[in-house]
């Protein structure tokens, strides 16, 4: 059972994070999945390195593409990746030092956050290019 389930109120409007957040949540469901199961230990850190350097990928391709587009909220955005990377970092630790409890409270963590994350922060920067589009003359 997937701990998120994909769904267009997800979409942000700009394709390649759109599959960005796609592939992110994949990840981030086969980790729980992986985690649940008591899936092999060498498994279970292959998927959450895996979704540890898709996270960096992904965020660094936001931030380059934000401040290309001179988006307004870029800092704000930059702080919340770097909690996100920092607790994805936490999390990755607590695993190999085998403390499952607090493991699964930094996945519901993690989770919580994407959701929240792409249905707000993400979606703001969506609407913000959206606007900039609709103006002659911009693109």
């Amino acid at each position: 059972m997937p701990v998120v389930e994909w769904d267009d109120s997800f979409l942000v409007g700009v394709e390649p994070f759109d599959d960005h957040h796609k592939h992110l949540v994949d990840l981030l469901n086969r980790s729980y999945t992986e985690l649940v199961h008591d899936a092999p230990m060498e498994s279970c850190e292959e998927l959450l390195d895996e979704l540890s350097d898709y996270v960096s990928y992904h965020f660094v391709s936001e931030e380059l593409w934000m401040m290309e587009n001179s988006y307004p909220k870029y800092e704000q955005h930059i702080a919340e990746h770097n909690n996100y990377i920092k607790r994805l970092q936490e999390f990755q630790q607590d695993y190999k030092q085998g403390k499952a409890e607090t493991s699964l409270e930094i996945f519901t963590f993690l989770r919580q956050w994407l959701i929240e994350h792409i249905l707000k922060t993400d979606a703001d920067y969506g609407r913000f290019i959206s606007t900039l589009n609709q103006k002659p003359g911009l693109t």
